[in-house]
């Protein structure tokens, strides 16, 4: 076996990937009787939960020779996170990378793509029947994958290795919880993660109460498209691995109640996270006086707030989309009690 062969385990610095830590958060929620964790998976050497999904993806295709390092072409849409898994795996194996992006695209994601040596397109005007980006990336994506010798289309958005990389996610959290897992909370935009962590759960009888937290103005869960801020986390179109019965009951959550979450989490508990982490927090609070003293709650952070830092992170930013919010996370003035 070639020291770069993908193997029968992941090599080099993708061996890695997985196995991210589970933290308890108890300073969160003052006065929740239950149990908080949080699966950390900016840990991932890429830095977000993409990273599984992509060398998932990837890995078979080297195998079987689909994909040869110095001449396949890999090609993909992201906002972000999965594109920089990618381009990680795609340097290591020496594969081209075409990542399509869009214009909401964080300027951070876009120079840590050109570290990696990926070739960046980016999509600035949105798709002109749905007013949508994503229509217009996946269109472009099929141009470059019909012309592009060698090149080959992993698809994160009907691949099935894509939610099947999110099996091992969720066996990692119920390894190190004993197998008690009462509730879990995870964001949705391929339903990669929640479909994969589900059939999980269902496939070893876990009994876990799966909760999807979608985006305000995302259409995956049935609801009517809107503006969306933040990247990642929602959908305008609905992702085939799409299966609503996998999930136990949907929280939607506007852009301004996850930067809210994401002020109130670092403060609290100081992890910088990203904006579907802010999510995941913001639909624990609005469901907790429904949860059950000593419940154990899982929260999946997708990945770290430092590729936010010019949006979710900058006052500047907050107070030019939201107006002065600050005080929606800064602590309680006790001092005249």
């Amino acid at each position: 076996m070639s020291l770069r062969s993908p193997g029968s385990a992941p090599p080099g610095i993708l061996a890695a990937i997985g196995r991210t830590p589970l933290v308890e958060l108890r300073n969160l929620l003052p006065g929740f009787g239950g149990r908080v964790f949080a699966k950390l998976e900016r840990s991932n050497p890429g830095g977000s939960i993409k990273d599984r999904t992509a060398y998932a993806m990837l890995r078979g295709p080297l195998e079987s020779g689909e994909l040869v390092p110095g001449r396949s072409v890999v090609v993909e849409s992201s906002s972000g996170n999965l594109a920089i898994g990618l381009a990680q795996v795609c340097r290591y194996f020496d594969l081209r990378f075409v990542c399509v992006v869009d214009a909401r695209t964080t300027s951070r994601n876009l120079a840590l793509l050109a570290a990696y040596q990926a070739e960046v397109e980016v999509i600035t005007e949105p798709d002109p029947a749905s007013g949508e980006y994503l229509p217009a990336r996946l269109a472009r994506v099929r141009e470059l994958a019909a012309t592009i010798p060698h090149a080959f289309w992993p698809n994160q958005y009907t691949n099935p290795l894509n939610p099947a990389a999110h099996h091992e996610t969720m066996a990692e959290i119920a390894g190190e919880l004993g197998g008690r897992v009462d509730f879990l909370f995870a964001s949705a935009s391929t339903f990669g993660t929640l479909r994969g962590c589900a059939d999980h759960i269902r496939a070893t009888g876990m009994g876990t109460r799966v909760i999807g937290v979608d985006a305000t103005g995302s259409v995956i869960f049935g609801r009517e498209a809107g503006p969306r801020l933040l990247p990642g986390h929602g959908a305008s179109v609905v992702p085939p691995l799409t299966d609503p019965s996998l999930i136990d009951e949907v929280v939607h959550v506007s852009d301004l109640d996850s930067v809210v979450a994401c002020r109130r989490l670092l403060r609290r508990e100081a992890v910088l996270a990203g904006g579907s982490s802010g999510a995941v927090v913001a639909a624990l609070e609005r469901l907790s006086p429904r949860i059950p003293d000593g419940a154990h709650c899982v929260l999946v952070f997708a990945d770290g707030g430092d590729r936010y830092l010019d949006t979710i992170f900058s006052d500047a930013w907050v107070t030019a989309h939201f107006g002065e919010v600050a005080h929606l996370w800064a602590p309680r003035d006790l001092s005249g009690v």
